[in-house]
């Protein structure tokens, strides 16, 4: 899958499936996205390549109070991908709207549905979080999970 931003500058592809696609509701990413929620494939950083630009680096604030660092291109300021303090630039939790077909990823799970917009209509039988899930094995394949932990450990 390949992606990138709205003026062309910053272009990226990855080189393997996403770990997992989450489809967060929460409040802060409604207010980054100005969107009802934002799809995020999170995967390896080192498994996404840039093919063009460099994406420029910047923290805002996040639910946890931790932050979060967002990549963005430097001249339109699309955000493409999110740095987490949990994994850190480890893994990258990608913009599922700035891939080039974003239909590509379909959300393996809703989190933060205690603040989805009620208009917003999960597809029926879709794993869904009021918060944030306690366990991945209820989520994540076996092969992703693994993944993970070698990603984390390297």
């Amino acid at each position: 899958m390949e992606g990138g931003c709205a003026c062309g500058a910053v272009r990226y592809r990855l080189e393997d499936a996403p770990l997992v696609v989450h489809c967060c509701h929460c409040t802060w990413c409604q207010r980054e996205t100005g969107s009802a929620f934002v799809i995020n494939a999170v995967i390896e950083r080192d498994r996404v390549t840039v093919l063009a630009g460099e994406p420029a680096l910047m923290m805002a604030p996040s639910g946890s109070g931790l932050g979060q660092e967002i990549a963005r291109c430097p001249s339109c300021h699309v955000a493409l991908w999110s740095h987490y303090p949990g994994a850190g630039r480890k893994a990258a939790f990608v913009r599922g709207g700035a891939l080039d077909v974003a239909a590509a990823v379909v959300p393996d799970v809703h989190i933060f549905t205690r603040s989805k917009l009620p208009w917003v209509r999960l597809p029926e039988g879709a794993k869904a979080y009021e918060g944030f899930y306690a366990d991945p094995g209820e989520v994540w394949s076996d092969a992703a999970r693994a993944r993970w932990r070698a990603m984390m450990a390297g």
